[in-house]
């Protein structure tokens, strides 16, 4: 394999700069790594969202250096509660508690706001020396020993593996002519953020309504931000409300344990679908995060499936450049996209199922959902089981997963 031969990531967020700085510490400085997006001239992030970072991919952040840079502005989650009821109910009963440790003094998930960690991960991909350049990637053609990619600013670089990080609406994948299988959901996740008189104590509330799932997870401060389901055309009512209008349909749902609220930034509302396309790769081409998936937020996994695609991907690269072997080859591929299917398969057909059997008004169905969910809270077992999973710490983990470097 040449040793001029790059490695083009196409999209700079979370998974691209992620994936960037797992080749950079696994391959060194031989091979180029180039990141394009034209996002990356827009300095600093302006992202008003939070995501919850959970154990697995918290290692691999610390492993590629960039988690002692947000630590300090990152919230762990100390404990989670599950309740199940209806929007007009007095009381809201807790069918299931889950603690919030995977290992002695280790969280299983971590909350931080998106723009601490896009710029810090774009900091340290500069002091890495990785090639940023705020251009899009325009048109690529394949052929069997490299991939000519076509940049924005006129340039074409000679690579031997092109990476598709650049979003949902991947045109990349489109390029390529892979198809994707999914639906829309008719609902919209609403995201804003408040302040509370009262200390969350690092706990976090999942508020299961016949609309759909309302999700408090706490920040630093007495901060937390919302995710908060509704059908489509609610969301955008309710988005549209004056200040006094939208604390009154707030303060209904969130409640007032936590004392009087106060909005801190613009609600904004998000729609939600599922979808997954029908291959993670193509000649010299790989997928990462919602270019090769995009689920639902109920289970909180939708960033962290793109870490974990980075996790596995940067591996078989540098696994195969490390024999000698073309990174970019199908074989090597190939690889990735086993190691990644079931997972992603697995879990889209578990968010599929939670918003089904929870976002309903069946009383049937409601009672059946809150007696599992009572099972589940008395089996310990069973619960570590869902915590380990939901960490990321189940089945084949990758090395990046378990904090091991490259």
């Amino acid at each position: 394999m040449s040793a001029q031969r790059s490695i083009v990531i196409c999209g700079g967020a979370f998974a691209g700069l992620a994936l960037a700085l797992a080749l950079r510490q696994g391959l060194g400085r031989d091979i180029p790594v180039i990141v394009a997006d034209p996002a990356l001239g827009v300095r600093p992030s302006r992202d008003p969202r939070a995501t919850a970072i959970v154990a697995a991919c918290r290692r691999l952040l610390d492993a590629i250096g960039v988690w002692k840079e947000v630590a300090a502005g990152a919230q762990p989650i100390l404990d989670m509660v599950v309740t199940d009821s209806k929007l007009e109910d007095a009381t809201r009963p807790v069918f299931l508690t889950f603690t919030g440790h995977v290992e002695p003094g280790e969280p299983f998930a971590h909350m931080i706001e998106n723009r601490q960690l896009i710029d810090a991960l774009v900091q340290h991909a500069e002091t890495e020396g990785i090639d940023l350049r705020g251009c899009a990637v325009t048109d690529f053609v394949s052929r069997p020993d490299g991939i000519d990619v076509m940049l924005a600013d006129g340039t074409t670089v000679e690579a031997n593996l092109l990476v598709a990080a650049d979003g949902a609406r991947s045109r990349l994948r489109e390029r390529a002519g892979i198809a994707t299988h999914g639906w829309d959901y008719d609902q919209s996740g609403i995201v804003v953020t408040v302040g509370h008189q009262r200390d969350h104590h690092g706990r976090a509330e999942e508020h299961f309504l016949p609309s759909g799932p309302f999700a408090i997870l706490p920040l630093t401060g007495k901060r937390s931000s919302l995710v908060w389901t509704e059908n489509r055309g609610e969301a955008a009512r309710i988005v549209a409300l004056n200040e006094d209008e939208f604390h009154r349909e707030l303060e209904q749902r969130f409640g007032l344990h936590l004392g009087e609220l106060a909005v801190l930034d613009k609600p904004r509302a998000f729609p939600l679908g599922y979808f997954v396309a029908r291959s993670f790769i193509a000649e010299r081409m790989a997928l990462v995060g919602d270019a090769a998936h995009v689920i639902h937020p109920i289970a909180g996994q939708g960033l962290n499936m793109g870490l974990k695609d980075v996790a596995a991907l940067a591996e078989v690269v540098v696994d195969a450049a490390r024999l000698g072997m073309d990174p970019g080859q199908a074989d090597v591929l190939d690889r990735y996209q086993r190691w990644r299917r079931f997972d992603t398969m697995a879990m889209g057909f578990a968010t599929n199922s939670l918003n089904f059997l929870f976002s309903n008004k069946s009383t049937l169905l409601r009672t059946v959902r809150d007696i599992g969910l009572g099972l589940v809270d008395r089996t310990p077992p069973l619960k570590s089981m869902f915590i380990r999973q939901a960490a990321g710490l189940a089945g084949e983990v990758p090395r990046l997963l378990k904090g091991e470097a490259l």
